[in-house]
């Protein structure tokens, strides 16, 4: 699913592709029919770490392909266990989450689930185990295989499934034996699921004293580009799941054919149009109902009466409020005058009895009741006045405020507050509205004499005008400068400010003759900061106010802005680029090309919110495979190694090949299933071309589909009476040496203990 999505028009819409989680496939029928079952017919099983592939080996191709993967679902209407094997665990999403592989690293751990797989598929392959499998049973295992691994496959398959036959050898070498005769010299890279192992084969004998594994395949790679991505998008609002990035390692990762070359100039513009990624994490977009302007203002109506409402009920209830406090108070106060005079006891008692503590706690209460009073009184008066139209011609509103208090009744004099409050507020907007006026007036005449300016000396106009643009540019600069310097306490400008502050307390402490003839307004004679203009100068150096020096940038923007607009619309020499914004556009933040690509990023976008962008993770991935270093994998490169081998051993030198130097070079296969990664044959040609001696012949090959190459070698072998005689271990072998025995041939672990 692709979408194209882009803000721009004059920019070419990028391709947007949905990650969606790995589509459902239908489990591998099992066959029934037995008419066609051959008991004498050998199965090739590939128990690989990401899939099996198993099959009789009279076809020509695996009948049985399946993510080697095994999960339990529990039916909790019967409390039953079910097994889930293969393709079986997507089904469910909880199954999905539980699947687990019978592999840790390179390692098989888990029998019982391995037994439970392999049940599955002869159970799958028709095979009828009346009293055991009749088949001999080929299978692979890995460079190195430890005794124990050999131990449990030799018990599984003898014991478990009654195997009459059982042959056993490396993945690689059979992978090479696929494409070759058994006595061909060359050097298998096999890289896999859970490690690339290198093998340099002799006369179709492995060297495995020489082989090399490097500890980086598959998984390790999937592994690596979610770290990337993760620390690339620390905040994606969606949890990926390992399928989703598996999906991503396979379809867009690639090997680079030179890698340094490529990384340096990959998110420049051009290279970026081609090669960056956009790929969305699936999300459930909400939108809301989309309302008529008619409903739209019937809403706005209804919250405006509402909220009309509310405040004429606030408003009564701080009247109702009042008169209780005006009460109280009145009430109170003709208690205090009542009891003046009067003994303490008396007092103490007549206050004890109204619910005081004492005479002071009674005062305190009539202060606060009467503070109250006048708070209340203040918010009746600033009612009264928002009552107040304010277009409305206020002359002859104010007869009260002339009149002499004496002459005026208690509510006139509350009515008079009122008027003085509203004729102050009046005269404020009056004075506010002549001064906008005259604002206006002195911006048109500005306006008409810098027009006049500019049609009689264009010159003259315009210098000034670059000057000003220039001088605001370097201030702004300074100011930016000296922001970024305020987070370093090493920096000069925190050095100088801890001098200034320590000058300033030294002078306090030993007094001035200044700071002696001046006083404040406290009339604090040592305190006399800002008596002097040049102080609140010195205070901004000092205190070097975040805040302040935020606010003077922004303003200095703005005034550059309008320059520039100026300038553009008038000088022909001065363009958009010259703009300041085109010194933070952003196709020259490399940061921004490699987080969000070749396009401008809207971070209110739902979509962009939930968008990754592949760049440089296409190639940083594979690239692990030559330089490991790069995983955190302290070995040597597929490369390397095949340089070490071919190069240094078996009698070549730099200079000069040997002849089993040269067989080698001229017959380099490369297999398994991370293999498969684009330009991976084109890169190790490169390689080889590089280190090879001049004149060198060479062949670098890989198949079709590199990851059935271990089961086609197996396939190959089982035809090949003679050759497969020499690698089957029988029962009667297993009961006789036990399951410790070693069945020594080409194609085995033999070698690696001579």
């Amino acid at each position: 699913m692709s979408r194209d999505m882009s803000r721009d028009t004059s920019l070419t819409p990028l391709k947007v592709t949905v990650i969606n989680e790995p589509a459902l496939r239908d489990a591998p029928e099992p066959v029934l029919d037995s008419s066609s079952y051959d008991p004498s017919v050998p199965i090739a099983i590939d128990f690989g770490s990401y899939e099996l592939r198993a099959g009789f080996t009279n076809g020509i191709s695996p009948a049985l392909t399946f993510p080697n993967r095994y999960s339990k679902y529990r039916d909790r209407r019967v409390n039953k266990y079910y097994a889930c094997i293969g393709y079986d665990v997507w089904l469910d999403q909880t199954t999905r989450g539980q699947a687990r592989s019978p592999y840790d690293g390179s390692m098989v751990v888990n029998w019982d689930m391995t037994e439970d797989i392999l049940q599955y598929t002869f159970h799958h392959l028709g095979v009828q185990p009346d009293n055991g499998i009749s088949n001999p049973i080929l299978m692979n295992e890995k460079l190195a295989c430890i005794q124990s691994q050999r131990t449990n496959w030799y018990q599984t398959l003898f014991e478990s499934f009654g195997a009459p036959k059982v042959s056993m050898g490396v993945e690689g070498l059979l992978a090479f034996y696929g494409h070759n005769d058994w006595n061909s010299t060359g050097i298998v890279v096999d890289s896999g699921y859970e490690d690339t192992t290198v093998i340099p084969v002799i006369e179709g004998k492995g060297m495995l004293s020489d082989a090399k594994r490097i500890n980086w395949g598959g998984h390790q790679s999937i592994d690596y580009l979610s770290n990337l991505l993760y620390l690339k998008y620390p905040y994606f609002p969606t949890k990926l799941s390992f399928y989703q990035y598996e999906q991503m390692y396979k379809d867009y990762c690639y090997v680079s054919n030179d890698y340094f070359e490529e990384i340096n100039g990959y998110l420049r513009l051009d290279n970026l149009e081609k090669n960056n990624v956009v790929l969305e994490a699936p999300f459930t977009e909400v939108q809301a109902p989309q309302k008529s302007e008619e409903e739209l203002r019937i809403q706005a109506e209804k919250r405006k009466e509402s909220g009309k409402r509310l405040q004429e009920q606030a408003r009564l209830k701080r009247k109702e409020r009042l008169v209780q406090k005006r009460e109280e108070f009145e009430y109170f106060s003709k208690v205090k005058e009542q009891l003046e005079g009067e003994p303490k006891k008396k007092v103490l008692s007549i206050l004890q009895n109204a619910g005081f503590d004492d005479e002071r706690d009674f005062k305190k209460y009539l202060y606060n009741v009467q503070r109250s009073i006048k708070k209340a009184e203040a918010m009746e008066l600033a009612d009264a006045v928002d009552e107040v139209d304010e277009d409305e011609n206020m002359e002859g509103k104010f007869e009260l405020v002339d009149i002499p208090d004496e002459e005026l009744n208690e509510e006139q004099l509350r009515e008079k507050k009122v008027q003085k409050l509203m004729k102050a507020n009046y005269d404020a907007r009056q004075r506010a509205k002549e001064e906008k006026e005259r604002l206006i007036k002195e911006a048109e005449e500005k306006k008409v004499k810098e027009e006049e300016w500019r049609k009689n000396d264009f010159k003259g106009w315009l210098k000034d005008k670059r000057d000003k643009l220039n001088d605001l540019l370097k201030k702004r600069k300074d100011k930016l400068k000296l922001k970024e310097d305020m987070k370093d306490r090493k920096s000069q400008v925190s050095q100088n400010r801890m001098k200034n502050l320590a000058s300033l307390a030294e002078d306090g402490a030993r007094g001035t003759k200044r700071t002696r003839q001046q006083a404040t307004i406290d009339n604090d004679p040592n305190d006399t900061f800002g008596a002097n203009d040049d102080d609140w100068m010195v205070y901004n150096d000092i205190t070097q106010n975040p805040e302040a020096l935020d606010e003077a940038i922004e303003d200095e923007y703005k005034e550059i802005v309008d320059l520039e607009g100026i300038l553009l619309e008038h000088d022909p020499n001065f363009t958009e680029e010259d703009t300041l914004d085109a010194q933070y556009d952003w196709r020259n933040s490399v940061f921004h090309l490699f987080l969000r690509g070749p396009r401008p990023h809207d971070s209110e976008n739902v979509h962009e919110q939930h968008q990754l962008h592949l760049n440089v993770e296409r190639i940083r991935v594979p690239e692990v495979m030559f330089e490991p270093i790069m995983g955190g994998q302290d070995q040597a490169g597929i490369t390397e190694l095949c340089e070490t081998m071919i190069v240094n051993k078996f009698d070549s030198t730099p200079r000069e090949l040997s002849a089993q130097g040269k067989a080698m070079a001229n017959n380099v296969w490369l297999t398994g299933g991370n293999s498969k990664v684009p330009g991976l044959r084109e890169r190790v040609v490169k390689e080889f071309t590089q280190f090879l001696p001049a004149g060198s012949q060479m062949s670098i090959n890989i198949s079709e589909n590199p990851s059935i190459d271990v089961w086609n070698g197996m396939q190959k072998l089982a035809n090949n009476k003679e050759d497969f005689e020499q690698t089957l271990i029988t029962r009667e072998e297993y009961e006789e040496c036990g399951p410790d025995y070693l069945k020594e041939h080409k194609l085995s672990n033999w070698s690696y203990f001579e």
